[in-house]
């Protein structure tokens, strides 16, 4: 019989480290893709992003709010990596 978390662990800091990652792979995209293919690795790094929130929040051992934890870093990838996209983007335009 196991005896349940009196004060479980905080579990937000696995769900910021897969932030912190995307935005450095679209830094590493943004800056290493050239501008016609910027766009095809954008998804390709959101996929490893989406395989490390599966692997960051299973090696928590935690079963509990798993699914709420796996979509927040996956939704918070999407939105720095759209923001910084963006950035690229409208630096590509004004760049002539």
């Amino acid at each position: 019989m196991t005896a349940p978390d009196l004060a479980p662990p905080r579990t937000i800091g696995g769900v910021i480290a897969v932030w912190v990652v995307a935005a450095l792979a679209a830094v590493v995209v943004g800056v290493l893709a050239p501008n016609e293919t910027r766009a095809l690795w954008m998804p390709v790094a959101l996929g490893g992003c989406l395989i490390l929130a599966f692997c960051v929040q299973l090696a928590l051992g935690r079963s509990r709010g798993f699914i709420e934890r796996v979509s927040a870093s996956v939704l918070g990838a999407l939105l720095v990596m759209g923001f910084i996209g963006v950035g690229f983007g409208l630096s590509s335009l004004v760049a002539v």
